[in-house]
């Protein structure tokens, strides 16, 4: 497939952005000034402005010699750069590529992207019609280089749409300066005569190179497509990332289910292909108004199955809000593993860790009351007890050691010990009851004491005695003491809870 960019100029941005705002400026000569080298020079002008000979770098003064009623307000540093930004955010819906063009510009990898526009011309005419309807005066070109699109928006005199293997015809009426090159070096070209590119275009590089310069003969491979330009953008893509533009804005939940479904269904064909499966995704619906609405989802194991997955979204659909409606919706998968189908297909109708469908239950309860509830743990290679397990998100993720059976171990671990009051008679005797938040526990059976050592490579202290106890009431509790029972600094705490 071809590559084909798209040149976005917006010739009056700053002006434009305060019309916006007092559209009476619209009708009248207006420009914005800054102080420089002791005089009030203009930064920009508006359309009606540069009608009457008024140009950016004039002094106001002789500006208002030429226009007595001119309109002049102070210019905003900065605001050239931000309101770039700000289009490159929203211009995602037409392109998942979209670079800055300072210092009044934007750039689109549009490659494969007009087909959903039903062609280069209406892709284009939807661009141009969207960002004047927002107010703002703009020339967009798409060429098969970022070159010829950049030099056609600006001095192109007819065509913008520039067809596939004709941007280099599409240069050679076109003046130097369309090449994105130093003023210095265009004024030296004008002298030489060479006021177009045909004009020198066929000239050997060797001598354009050493009149020149490498500068200017990289900008002009550059145009003709005989060196790679990349381009820088404002938000990296997605490797795994599906996009879907609406011919008219979406307003109900049907209209998003169904966009949802045909993402899902494209995105994870690609997915199973590649035998790679969804880990985390998020669905984006960008709205008339510029907003943006989004849901994700995590599931504990790869997966492509697009029944399961649109279920997970389901239960967080009711909150995209369409308002004005929606125009392009775009389904990312930010987080892919590796998906091995024949092991599901085998372990289908196992039970235990294996089986896909307790996956997709826990996906579908972590849905509803998040993912930080539900925890999976293995054992650790360690003998203190709050670091004889390890936290994992993966139900792929095998253990290293096994669980320890030869003791008894609480259902519940706390995760810090809690100092407890104890009562107990004579040197390693169990406890006869304890005060725990308020409450006195009196012992009826105890068990122990089990000495727990500090793993003296990790760190030094004390070590433990533990003691599993039960109450009156038939709890059982597992307290441990600090340090010797001779010792005046001995502790008691508690520890955990068994069932």
């Amino acid at each position: 497939m071809a590559r084909r960019f798209v040149s976005i100029w917006f010739r009056h941005l700053t002006t434009d952005w305060f019309t916006v705002r007092k559209p009476e400026l619209k009708i009248i000569p207006f420009v914005l000034r800054a102080p420089a080298r002791g005089r009030m020079l203009i930064v920009a002008a508006n359309e009606v402005a540069e009608m009457k000979g008024i140009r950016t770098g004039m002094a106001l003064a002789d500006a208002r010699a030429v226009i007595p009623e001119l309109y002049a307000l102070d210019d905003k540093p900065g605001l050239a750069s931000d309101l770039l930004k700000r289009m490159a955010d929203w211009a995602i819906r037409f392109t998942p590529t979209v670079a800055l063009d300072p210092p009044n510009g934007l750039l689109f990898d549009a490659t494969g992207c007009a087909h959903l526009w039903s062609g280069d011309e209406k892709y284009l005419t939807d661009i141009k019609q969207k960002f004047m309807a927002r107010g703002y005066t703009v020339r967009v070109a798409m060429a098969d280089t970022i070159g010829a699109a950049w030099a056609v928006a600006r001095f192109g005199k007819d065509k913008l749409v520039i067809e596939e293997g004709q941007h280099i015809e599409a240069l050679l009426s076109l003046p130097p300066q369309s090449l994105r090159i130093e003023p210095e070096i265009i004024q030296r070209l004008h002298k030489l005569g060479l006021h177009q590119i045909r004009q020198f275009i066929n000239m050997p590089r060797s001598s354009l190179r050493r009149r020149f310069g490498p500068h200017f003969m990289m900008r002009l491979n550059m145009a003709i497509g005989q060196e790679l330009e990349v381009l820088d953008p404002v938000h990296p893509v997605e490797p795994y990332q599906e996009r879907l533009p609406s011919l008219e804005p979406i307003v109900t939940a049907t209209g998003i289910e169904i966009a949802l479904q045909h993402l899902l269904e494209t995105l994870c064909l690609r997915l199973q292909k590649e035998e790679m499966g969804v880990r985390t995704a998020v669905f984006k619906a960008y709205r008339v108004d510029g907003k943006v609405e989004q849901v994700d989802i995590g599931t504990h194991r790869a997966t492509y199955h697009v029944k399961h997955l649109f279920k997970l979204f389901a239960l967080k659909l009711s909150s995209i809000e369409p308002a004005l409606g929606i125009e392009l919706f775009v389904l990312e998968a930010s987080k892919v593993e590796e998906h091995n189908s024949q092991q599901s297909e085998m372990w289908k109708d196992a039970g235990g860790l294996e089986d896909p469908r307790l996956t997709e239950l826990i996906d579908r309860i972590a849905g509803k009351v998040g993912h930080q509830t539900i925890h999976r743990y293995l054992p650790d290679e360690h003998y203190w007890p709050e670091r004889s397990y390890k936290v994992t998100t993966s139900l792929d993720e095998k253990p290293l050691t096994a669980w320890r059976t030869d003791k008894l171990r609480p259902l519940q671990l706390l995760k810090e010990p809690e100092r407890i009051e104890v009562t107990a008679p004579i040197p390693d005797y169990p406890p006869m009851l304890f005060r725990y938040k308020g409450k006195v526990h009196q012992i009826a059976r105890a068990d122990g004491p089990e000495r727990i050592e500090q793993e003296w490579w990790l760190q030094t202290g004390q070590h433990r005695d533990y003691y599993l106890v039960e109450d009156e009431q038939g709890y059982r509790y597992w307290l441990f003491r600090l340090g010797h029972y001779h010792e005046k600094v001995y502790q008691w705490f508690i520890h955990g809870f068994f069932a």
